[in-house]
C-alpha cells in the first residue's frame, strides 16, 4: 500500500485514487498532482493514454515540419491541427486501452503480486510502445509517398503482405530498424516498470472496478457511434485536414468503410432526372428509355476495321515526366519519339490515384464510385467491359500483368469479365532477367506479351491486349546497364527504364507480321503523386496518352478535355465498331465541345471537371464549385451553378446505382 500523507481515507474507492473525501490537500506543484493520478488501480490506463497522445503529437509535429512548404500557416489552422488532432488521438486511445481495462477489471490485486502478472502487464506496455514507434515510422513513410494519413491503400497493404513486405525490405534497411525499435521499446518499458507495478497493487473491490470499467468503456462506445471521420475536414488546405487526423483512427475507419453508399452520404437528385441528364450528354440512341440504364446503340458510319489493339497502362506515369509535356530531364526519349509519330493527348485526366482505379476506368469506362474500386469489390463478375466488347467481336481479349495477378484482385476481376489473364506465373526462371516484389522487369513483361500475341496471330484471330507494367514503382529497381541512371536511386530512373522497355517493345513489334494492322495505346494508370494543398489538385491527375499506328493514325495533338473513362469507347470508335454500350465514357473523336468533361477522385471526394470549373462532391451531402489552376493544382471557391452540380451528381449517382443494382452487368 502506498502512504497518503495529509489524506483522510473515507472509502476504498477514494483510497484507490489517493483522494480524500474531505479534500484536505496541502499545496503541491503540478508534477506531484500529476503523479498522484497514477497512484490508483487504473493508473496504467492513464499512462497508456499519455503515451499514445504523446507519440501522436510528435508524429503530427514531424509531418507538419516535413510539409511546411505546402501547409497554409495561420494560428487558426495550427489550432485545428492540434486541438482536433488531440480529439482524434483520444478517440484512438479509447480503443487501444480496452484490453488493459479488461485485464485490470477481471483480476484482484493479489494476482498482480505474482510474477506472471508483472510479465503480462509489461508485455502489454512493450507492445503498445513498440506499436506507437513503429506506427510513427510507418506514417512517415506513408506520408512521404502519399501525403495523407492512412486510408484504403494502407488497408490493402495489410492484405497483400507478400508484395508490400517485399517492397519495404527492398526499399529500407528493415532488420537494423526493427532491432533499434525493439531495443528502444524495451528500454522505455523498463523505465516505466515501477510506475506500472505500484499502481496495480492498490486494492479495489470488484464492484468498484466494475463502475470504473463502465466509465472507461463509455469513451470507445461514444467514439464509435458519435465521432465523425469528417470532423477533421475544416480547412480548404488538404494538409491541414490530414494533419488534424490520427493515423491509427483513420486506418480503422478505412478498414471498416471500404465502400460508401452514395445515396446515404452524397448529394442526390431524382433518379429519372439523372437519367435524362446522362442520356442528353451521351447523345443517346436508346434501346429502351423506360429502363433505368445507360444501354444505347452505337452505330458506326463505315465498315469495321479489324485491327489488333494493344493497350499499355503504365504504372504511375505522370504527364510531367515526359518531354512532350515540358519536362527537361530527358528521361522519356522513346515515349517522346512516339508522341511525335502518333497522336498525343495533351488534356487527359486519370479517374483516381491508384492502379485499381485506372484499371476500373480503362475496363469498365465508368465514373469512380465512392469507396473501394469496383475491381476489388464483391459482386463484380460478368460486368460490361471493354474486353467483353472485343470478345463479342471475335477477338482474343487478354490482360497481361508482370506481377502475380492475385494482387488487387486482378486475376479474379479480369478473368470473370471478358479477359484471359496472363501473369508472371507464365514465365520460367530462365525468361526472367530481373524481378522485385511487384513483378518482373518491364522488358520481361513485354517479352511475355509478344509471345502471347504471336499465338493469337497464328490462330488467325485479331487480338486485344491490356498490358499492365510494374517497374515504375518503389523500390525503383530494374536491370543494370539499360539506362544511364543506376537502379534503386529514385523515380526518375524507374521512369527512364520503363520508357526504355516500351521503346524496345515497339521496335520488336515492328518486326512482327501483325504490326502494320495494330493500334498501340500507351496511357498511365494514375500519376506518381496525388499530394496537393487542396482536396483534389487537378495537376496530380494529368496523365499522358499516345495512340500510335503509323499506317492508320496521323501524327498530331488532341487537345480537348478527355476523361480516362473515354479511352475505351474512343478505341472502339477508331475501329468503327457498332455495338450496344453501357459505358459512361464517350468517343472523344465524335464528341461536341460542350460534351468535354473529366472525372477525378479520391476514395471519398468525387470531382467533375467541365468548362474550366471543378465540382467536388463530398460525404454529408456537400458540394462545392472551384476554379482550378491546371498547372499548380490550386483552386478557388466560386458560386455554384445548379445545372453543373446536377450534371456532376447525375454521373456519380447513376454509376453507383447501376453497379449496386446490377444494372452494369452483362
Amino acid at each position: 500500500m502506498l502512504k497518503h500523507t495529509n489524506f483522510r481515507i473515507s472509502s476504498e474507492f477514494d483510497d484507490s485514487f489517493g483522494l480524500s473525501a474531505r479534500m484536505n490537500i496541502k499545496p503541491m506543484n503540478i508534477f506531484k498532482k500529476l503523479n498522484s493520478l497514477f497512484q490508483c488501480r487504473f493508473g496504467p490506463v492513464l499512462l497508456a493514454v499519455i503515451l499514445l497522445c504523446t507519440a501522436s503529437l510528435l508524429t503530427r509535429i514531424s509531418l507538419l515540419v516535413y510539409s511546411s512548404a505546402s501547409f497554409e500557416w495561420s494560428l487558426t489552422n495550427l489550432l485545428k491541427v492540434f486541438v482536433i488532432g488531440l480529439f482524434y488521438d483520444l478517440a484512438a486511445a479509447s480503443y487501444a486501452i480496452i484490453p488493459l481495462i479488461l485485464y485490470l477489471w477481471i483480476f484482484p490485486s493479489r494476482w498482480y503480486s505474482k510474477k506472471i502478472s508483472k510479465i503480462l502487464i509489461l508485455a502489454y506496455f512493450f507492445v503498445v510502445i513498440f506499436t506507437l514507434i513503429f506506427n510513427a515510422i510507418s506514417e512517415w513513410i506513408f506520408w512521404e509517398e502519399f501525403s495523407v494519413r492512412y486510408n484504403f491503400i494502407a488497408v490493402d497493404y495489410l492484405v497483400y503482405t507478400t508484395e508490400v513486405i517485399g517492397n519495404i525490405r527492398q526499399s529500407y534497411p528493415v532488420i537494423p530498424i526493427l532491432t533499434i525499435l525493439l531495443v528502444l521499446s524495451a528500454f522505455i518499458t523498463y523505465l516505466l516498470r515501477k510506475k506500472v507495478w505500484e499502481s496495480t497493487l492498490i486494492p479495489m473491490r470488484f464492484a468498484n472496478r466494475s463502475k470504473l470499467l463502465l466509465l472507461f468503456l463509455i469513451a470507445p462506445i461514444a467514439t464509435y457511434f458519435l465521432v465523425s471521420h469528417n470532423w477533421k475536414n475544416q480547412s480548404r488546405n488538404q494538409y491541414v485536414n490530414e494533419l488534424s487526423g490520427n493515423g491509427m483512427y483513420d486506418f480503422g475507419f478505412a478498414f471498416w468503410h471500404n465502400e460508401l453508399d452514395y445515396d446515404t452520404f452524397y448529394k442526390t437528385i431524382p433518379l429519372e432526372k439523372a437519367l435524362s441528364i446522362i442520356r442528353k450528354d451521351l447523345n443517346f440512341l436508346p434501346v429502351n428509355l423506360r429502363n433505368r440504364n445507360t444501354i444505347r446503340n452505337i452505330k458506326a458510319d463505315s465498315a469495321e476495321k479489324r485491327m489488333n489493339v494493344i493497350l499499355i497502362s503504365v504504372e504511375s506515369l505522370s504527364a510531367e515526366f515526359l518531354g512532350s509535356y515540358g519536362n527537361t530531364q530527358g528521361i522519356t526519349p522513346n515515349l517522346d519519339s512516339l508522341a511525335k509519330e502518333g497522336l498525343l493527348f495533351t488534356n487527359l485526366y486519370a479517374s483516381g490515384t491508384r492502379t485499381v482505379r485506372g484499371l476500373e476506368a480503362l475496363s469498365l469506362c465508368i465514373p469512380p464510385t465512392p469507396g473501394q474500386s469496383i475491381v476489388k469489390r464483391p459482386n463484380n463478375k460478368n460486368l460490361f467491359t471493354l474486353g467483353s466488347v472485343f470478345r463479342s467481336k471475335g477477338y482474343s481479349s487478354r490482360f497481361i500483368y508482370g506481377g502475380y495477378g492475385y494482387f488487387d484482385n486482378m486475376n479474379e476481376f479480369f478473368s470473370q469479365n471478358g479477359y484471359q489473364v496472363t501473369d508472371r506465373n507464365a514465365l520460367s526462371e530462365k525468361e526472367i532477367h530481373y524481378e522485385n516484389t511487384w513483378g518482373v522487369a518491364d522488358e520481361d513483361l513485354f517479352t511475355l506479351s509478344l509471345r502471347e500475341l504471336d499465338k493469337d496471330y497464328k490462330s488467325k484471330k485479331p487480338f486485344f491486349a491490356h498490358i499492365m507494367t510494374v517497374s515504375n514503382h518503389r523500390p525503383y529497381t530494374y536491370p543494370e546497364g539499360r539506362v544511364d541512371i543506376p537502379s534503386h536511386t529514385g523515380r526518375e530512373g524507374a521512369v527512364k527504364y520503363t520508357d526504355y522497355a516500351i521503346g524496345r517493345f515497339i521496335r520488336e513489334a515492328k518486326l512482327k507480321p501483325w504490326f502494320g494492322n495494330t493500334l498501340f495505346v500507351i496511357v498511365a494508370d494514375h500519376c506518381a503523386s496525388s499530394a496537393g494543398k487542396v482536396e483534389l489538385p487537378v495537376d496530380k491527375y494529368h496523365i499522358p496518352m499516345i495512340i500510335y499506328s503509323p499506317a492508320h493514325i496521323k501524327p498530331g495533338k488532341f487537345e480537348k478535355l478527355v476523361a480516362q473513362i473515354d479511352i475505351g469507347p474512343s478505341i472502339l470508335g477508331l475501329l468503327n465498331f457498332s455495338y450496344q454500350s453501357k459505358f459512361f465514357g464517350q468517343d472523344v473523336f465524335k464528341m461536341k465541345d460542350q460534351q468535354q468533361r473529366a472525372f477525378i477522385s479520391t476514395y471519398q471526394s468525387l470531382g467533375y471537371l467541365k468548362n474550366n470549373k471543378l465540382i467536388i462532391l463530398d460525404p454529408n451531402k456537400k458540394s462545392n464549385t472551384f476554379t482550378p489552376n491546371f498547372k499548380t493544382g490550386a483552386s478557388k471557391v466560386i458560386p455554384s451553378e445548379s445545372w453543373l452540380t446536377d450534371e456532376a451528381v447525375a454521373h456519380y449517382q447513376l454509376a453507383s446505382y447501376l453497379y449496386s443494382s446490377g444494372g452494369y452487368h452483362q
